[in-house]
């Protein structure tokens, strides 16, 4: 049986291709998708791909998740700054996370320098546009396998 990865993002991300392109790029959020699902076809990986603009939406997810994946992969968008709920979710959820996202946030206004997520993330992938999805897979599957071989 294939393990299930949850590939979650946040708010505005269904713009992606449109809003602010030179930080976020041409590329889509179904365009996204596909590169996402070919890198964790590569690594024997499903993933169950979702987007929202509603914060408890996506703590729901993440509660699902807890039960139902092998890992979450999430690019909270703007909530990353101010969600502890998000925070809190994720830390209960017991699976490991990576923190995605697709500018770099060390390079941004101030108040996007500070991530709630990186406080329950196993690893944080940042700057890399799209790239950054695909080294997220390859880094799941790395730390799903650790995982079993110690259990």
């Amino acid at each position: 049986m294939t393990d299930l990865v949850y590939v979650l993002n946040g708010p505005n991300l269904n713009l992606l291709g449109t809003r602010e392109p030179e930080i976020y790029g041409r590329e889509t959020l179904d365009d996204l998708r596909a590169r996402t699902q070919k890198a964790a076809a590569a690594v024997k990986l499903a993933v169950d791909f979702r987007q929202s603009n509603s914060e408890g939406e996506i703590v729901d997810w993440i509660q699902e998740a807890r039960s139902k994946a092998k890992g979450i992969i999430l690019n909270a968008g703007g909530y990353t700054h101010t969600s502890v709920a998000i925070l809190d979710a994720l830390q209960a959820a017991e699976v490991p996370v990576i923190e995605v996202h697709l500018s770099n946030i060390f390079r941004r206004d101030q108040f996007r320098q500070h991530s709630y997520i990186s406080l329950a993330a196993t690893g944080v992938i940042c700057g890399l546009g799209p790239k950054g999805y695909e080294l997220a897979i390859e880094s799941m599957a790395e730390l799903i396998a650790r995982r079993a071989k110690r259990t």
